[in-house]
This record gives structure tokens, C-alpha cells and sequence, in this order.
């Protein structure tokens, strides 16, 4: 009954939601004895997050938010391993991208989700990543971190660095006894203490993988376990948070150059296209050539051959350079990302290899001399600039 565009009339059905204190009422079927009622609440308040994430407007989003947050803090009572006070942490997170967070205790009235809501859940979720790290070391089938955890950590992370970097604006850099007299000093300086907690136990999982693998092909991979699989999206996030103060960046860096070999392991077998693990280039001295190498084709799209469309394209041999341009440069950005149709004039052969064909001969005439497209570098041989002469100016 919630209506999806008027912000106004959406806002009085939320306040009639929790003065009617629905929440309340629903956790207490939740934690009934008789099965029946605790199946109906699960469903009733699943139901009700899913469509606050899903259905509703991102500009509800911070209505959704506040009372998602309610059903949160109703539900850790139950239990912080709870499977639905974990689906409504998780749902809180997600919905804090477009809910709007405020860093001042002035609009607790106007229904906004405040930092200091926000805080007691990234203290929670960064304690489960300390034992789940321990726990990585101490077992070799240990799942380690899971994967909710991180991308929730990450969700609650991403309001708070805001809302810091703010307060770095106004008062410049942020050290823990500099923060003393600005708002959510506290939670300021116990973010910080939680990011020396984090980098010294992924320091120690980093040290324990490299004992793990002494010895061994470090490119192998054969022998890696599952617990390491999350080492580096949490390293990235203690690379956000090391921006927010002086000499945390350095730490971190200093870590990751005394466990090079492992973390370009973790780099080759599991940084993935949707990561951006692009940070760490920042400090070529951490990484390898086959890490970069990895790191450069993720950045590449993902190669599909099931196109609907492909991009035809009919060559003279004779006008091989100048047809070929002349296709490129009048196609629409789009149509390049999808396969590619080769043929050539007065020939009947099409097909991949016509295609690998034309490519080869592309690449041959673009370095050709008599072309004179691109010139060779006098002190260098294999780089090549592109030519400022009448070549480039014909085009």
C-alpha cells in the first residue's frame, strides 16, 4: 500500500509502521517457542526487507533505512549469529548507499539514520573478521572470513570514512589526539584502533601463508585454502581507512612489502574483474610482473562471443590501412564491444581466421615505415609515437 513516488504520503505509512510498534510485535513471534509463529515472523519481516531493497524508490531508502534499523536492534538481543538479524544487517548496509547518513546529533528528529547507529555494527562485523582471521591460521579448512562479512564491513565502512573526511576538511588531518574536539571523537579514534588491530592480524595471516608455502612454486596455486580468498578485499578496505590518518598508510604499505611473493599470489588467483584491486599499483614495489600483468587484464572487458549483432566490415586488400579506418573511426563505441565480421573484397573465406588475418595485417601496415603512421624512438627501437607528418593530418 506503500506508494512508490510520493515521498510525503510514503514517510506516514512508515510512522503508522513503527508507532504501531509492528517491529517489536514481530520479534516477539520470532522468538515464540511454537514453530509456526516463528516461521510467519521470518517470512513477514524477510518479505518486508525485500521489498523496502527491492520495490520502493531509492528515494525511501532512508525511510526503509530507519526501520530496518529498529528490526537490527530488536534482533541482536536474539542472538549476533542469528540468520535473520544477519539478513537485516546485511539489508541495513546495503540500504545505507542511497538511504543518507547524518553525522549530526541535530536531525535525530528528522529521520535519518545517524553515525552513531552505524558504529556499534562495524565493531561487530570487525571483531568477527579478527576470529574468523585467527581461525584461517589455525586450520587449514577453515572458510575464514566470510564473504557477507566483508561486504557488509564495507557497506557500514563507507558512511563513516564520509563522514571523517568531512570533519578533515574542516580541521585537516586526523590523528586519534587531534579528534578530541570534534563530534564522534570516539568513534574516530576506536576506528583507528580497530584498523592497527586488523592490519597487525593481517600481517600475522600473511606471515602464516608464506610459512604455508615455503618451498613451494609460489604461482602453483594448487595448495591454497579457502580462508585466503578474502586476504586481499580486506586489505583494501584497511587501505581506505589508512587514508584517514597520519602515518597509517605507510604501516600498511610497509606490510605489504615484507609479504610480496604471497600477496601477488592472491593477486594472480583471486582479484577478479568486479575488485578494483587497482590501489596497489600505487607501490610498484609490492607487486611483480605477473601480478601487474593480471591486474592490466582485468581491466579489459570480459570476452563473449554470443553476440546478437556483430560489426561487418568489407576490405579491399589494396586499400587495406584506409578502408579499415575508415570502418573504425564512423562506428558507434557499442558496436566495436561486440564480435567483429571479416571479409575481404572478391574472396569467398569468412570466419575467425580471416578475422586473426586482417588483424596481422592491420598491426603489419599500422608500423609499417612507408606508412609513416607511427615512427620509431632514435634511442629505442621497440617504442613507437605516433607520426605528427601529412599521414596523421590525411586522416
Amino acid at each position: 500500500m506503500t506508494p512508490r513516488i510520493d515521498n510525503e504520503s510514503a514517510a506516514g505509512y512508515f510512522q503508522i509502521f513503527m508507532s504501531s510498534s509492528a517491529p517489536d510485535v514481530l520479534v516477539m513471534l520470532y522468538v515464540s517457542p511454537y514453530a509456526g509463529n516463528k516461521d510467519c515472523a521470518d517470512s513477514s519481516v524477510r518479505h518486508f526487507l525485500s521489498a523496502c531493497r527491492n520495490t520502493l524508490s531509492k528515494a525511501l531508502h532512508g525511510q526503509c533505512a530507519c526501520v530496518v534499523l529498529e528490526f537490527c536492534k530488536l534482533l541482536r538481543r536474539v542472538g549476533c549469529n542469528d540468520p535473520l538479524y544477519l539478513y537485516c544487517r546485511s539489508t541495513f548496509g546495503s540500504l545505507l548507499e542511497t538511504a543518507g547518513v547524518s553525522y549530526s546529533v541535530s536531525d535525530n528528529g528528522k529521520g535519518m539514520v545517524l553515525i552513531k547507529d552505524i558504529f556499534p555494527f562495524v565493531i561487530e562485523l570487525a571483531n568477527c573478521l579478527l576470529m574468523d582471521l585467527d581461525s584461517s591460521m589455525e586450520s587449514h579448512t577453515a572458510v575464514g572470513p566470510l564473504s557477507n562479512d566483508v561486504v557488509d564491513f564495507t557497506a557500514f565502512l563507507m558512511p563513516l570514512r564520509t563522514g571523517i573526511k568531512e570533519q578533515q576538511a574542516i580541521n585537516g588531518s586526523m590523528t586519534p589526539d587531534r579528534s578530541k574536539d570534534i563530534l564522534h571523537a570516539n568513534e574516530i579514534e576506536y576506528l583507528h584502533c580497530l584498523y592497527i588491530q586488523l592490519l597487525n592480524k593481517i600481517d600475522e595471516c600473511l606471515k602464516t601463508m608464506d610459512q604455508s608455502l615455503a618451498g613451494q612454486e609460489m604461482m602453483e596455486g594448487d595448495n591454497l585454502y579457502p580462508a585466503w580468498s578474502h586476504y586481499l578485499s580486506i586489505l583494501k578496505e584497511l587501505y581506505q581507512i589508512s587514508k584517514l590518518y597520519d602515518g597509517a598508510e605507510e604501516k600498511l604499505w610497509s606490510v605489504l612489502r615484507r609479504h610480496r611473493n604471497v600477496l601477488c599470489l592472491l593477486i594472480v588467483r583471486y582479484a577478479k574483474r568486479t575488485d578494483e584491486h587497482q590501489w596497489i599499483l600505487e607501490h610498484r614495489c609490492v607487486t611483480n610482473f605477473e601480478s601487474r600483468r593480471h591486474l592490466a587484464m582485468m581491466m579489459f572487458p570480459e570476452v563473449k562471443e554470443d553476440y546478437e549483432e556483430l560489426h561487418e566490415m568489407l576490405i579491399d586488400r589494396s586499400h587495406l590501412l584506409v578502408e579499415s579506418f575508415e570502418y573504425i573511426a564512423r562506428a558507434e563505441p557499442e558496436s566495436l564491444h561486440a564480435g567483429l565480421f571479416m571479409e575481404f573484397k572478391n574472396e569467398e573465406a569468412t570466419g575467425p581466421g580471416v578475422l586473426r588475418e586482417w588483424f596481422l595485417l592491420v598491426s603489419q601496415a599500422i608500423f609499417n615505415p612507408q606508412n609513416a603512421l607511427f615512427v620509431a624512438c632514435p634511442n629505442d627501437g621497440r617504442r613507437f609515437f605516433p607520426n605528427p607528418g601529412k599521414f596523421l593530418l590525411k586522416f
